[in-house]
């Protein structure tokens, strides 16, 4: 009791513990989570103000690059709650816990849907390349988008129902911010956000792995090429950079997302489950400020519209039909 003090010492039979801290380390992490919330936000911002305002980066799959920036700039934004939950106590009232968990649910499976929309249209453009441009148009894209958006709400609605109904029945005093999810709901919600996606990704980068290399061989060895045959080797080049990138960008969601759902199947009060809760806490949020830095480093296209934003250039007439590829 003697390192731990009351959240609201005006209700000592109600209110919850905190731990002491010294007053060095508390500047730390609220400066750190700071920095990483805003730094986080700032270049997610970038991503959407690029494709959204440059008519030329509005492709199928940068539309997707596009929704999954969305999500990772919401989490920015929710990192501000979790720098307020960084003293063991809730000071916001039952409602906007509700909202803070909500917001979570949402991201993560926003991401993961669109994650999967991004391995669909990667497939399609190395697998059946003749047919990418009527199959995937911006116009489909544009609507499975929003179906992802519409149906995650809807979903993480249902599943958080009883929290949603009585905002803080679960918690054990004030100060607390707890959400439950009954045993059997939340195997389904492993199932249908983590085990059934990544399969689904695992299984058609796999496809388009084996199609990339099958036809890196074909073009070592042939000896004439005409110039037309140039022109579509210079495509699929382009379509195969883009699925490398991307893959890179889903390795990475997947490695920051994995410790969380292998907390699901450990002993709930062991050493691993308290340690992977909090790395998969920092993990998730370090991927949503680690994708546009990935960005920046294979598409040359981003750097040049994050110039143009900075020189404000984009505030000038027709700009946003600059040549930005």
């Amino acid at each position: 009791m003697g390192e731990t003090e009351l959240c609201f010492p005006q209700l000592f039979n109600t209110s919850c513990w905190k731990p002491k801290r010294p007053l060095s380390e508390t500047v730390f992490i609220y400066s750190l989570l700071s920095f990483i919330s805003l730094l986080t936000a700032s270049l997610n911002l970038l991503v959407i103000i690029s494709i959204s305002h440059f008519k030329q980066l509005q492709t199928p799959t940068n539309l997707l690059l596009l929704s999954l920036a969305v999500s990772d700039f919401f989490v920015g934004l929710n990192m501000t709650f979790m720098i307020i939950l960084t003293n063991s106590c809730w000071f916001l009232g039952d409602f906007m816990c509700v909202l803070y968990s909500v917001l979570t649910y949402l991201i993560t499976s926003t991401s993961v849907g669109t994650l999967v929309l991004i391995s669909v249209d990667r497939y399609v453009a190395i697998c059946d390349p003749l047919h990418y441009s009527t199959k995937v148009t911006v116009s489909r894209v544009s609507v499975c988008i929003s179906l992802c958006w519409s149906c995650s709400f809807l979903y993480n609605s249902f599943i958080l129902r009883d929290n949603l109904i009585q905002p803080g029945r679960f918690n054990s005093c004030y100060g607390e911010c707890v959400m439950v999810i009954d045993y059997f709901i939340g195997i389904v919600d492993t199932s249908l956000t983590f085990v059934g996606p990544v399969t689904v990704i695992i299984v058609l980068y796999m496809r388009v792995f084996v199609v990339a290399v099958s036809q890196a061989r074909a073009m070592r060895s042939q000896i004439a090429v005409r110039l037309q045959h140039q022109q579509t080797v210079r495509a699929k080049r382009s379509e195969m950079k883009a699925a490398k990138t991307l893959g890179v960008v889903v390795v990475v969601f997947l490695l920051c997302l994995c410790p969380h759902y292998c907390s699901l199947f450990s002993d709930q009060n062991s050493l691993f489950n308290i340690m992977s809760v909090a790395l998969e806490i920092w993990l998730f949020y370090l991927n949503s400020c680690l994708n546009p830095v990935i960005y920046a480093f294979c598409y040359p296209w981003f750097l040049k519209s994050v110039r143009l934003i900075f020189t404000l250039k984009i505030f000038q007439p027709h700009s946003c039909d600059a040549c930005i590829l």
